[in-house]
């Protein structure tokens, strides 16, 4: 018997970061996809340049609490999310990280680690802002959580008609960061 898909991540960074806008098109690509999802955001006390983070949990089946103490996954995109949840991933978790701006390697030794240059790549891309699109493909092409063409979707609800021309340079990043999570994936 095929066990239930579940998931839970913890996504971490700093305000203006684009944390909670890949939180939801996680939430979204998921529920396009027929699976039960809840998106908590958690913000510091002030917005951009504060802290902020949110929890994502994926599952086929109902969701008992949508509270995750030790998260499968974490995506982090600066040092205080790193040193903040780190210590919480399960054992064996998957922690994808932004070496652009993470300064130091995982403490842990049982964690899968991608490091993911995402404002780099971003840069690259022509829009710095797109980093945390970078940061999402990673995690999704490494996790196999939700399809690509589910996070478009998702992207695309998202924007909507009035911010249409993002959805380009946003799915080229997120398929950037999907070259990152399938090369680590490759090398377990």
């Amino acid at each position: 018997m095929k066990m239930p898909f579940y998931e839970d991540v913890i996504l971490a960074g700093f305000g203006g970061q684009g944390i909670m806008f890949i939180g939801k098109l996680l939430t979204y690509g998921s529920m396009k996809e027929g699976r039960n999802v809840t998106w908590i955001p958690s913000y510091g006390p002030e917005m951009r340049g504060g802290t902020a983070n949110c929890t994502v949990v994926i599952s086929d089946e109902e969701i008992g609490s949508p509270v995750i103490t030790s998260p499968h996954s974490l995506i982090v995109m600066n040092n205080p999310s790193m040193d903040a949840f780190e210590p919480r991933l399960k054992d064996g978790g998957v922690l994808v990280v932004n070496s652009s701006l993470v300064t130091h390697k995982a403490r842990r030794k049982d964690l899968t680690v991608v490091d993911v240059p995402a404002n780099e790549a971003a840069s690259k891309l022509g829009d710095k802002r797109v980093a945390n699109m970078v940061m999402l493909g990673a995690y999704i092409a490494y996790t196999k959580t939700v399809s690509k063409e589910g996070i478009l979707q998702g992207l695309a609800n998202l924007l909507g008609e009035e911010k249409k021309q993002l959805f380009e340079v946003n799915k080229r990043a997120l398929e950037k960061g999907m070259e990152y999570g399938t090369s680590r994936l490759l090398k377990d």
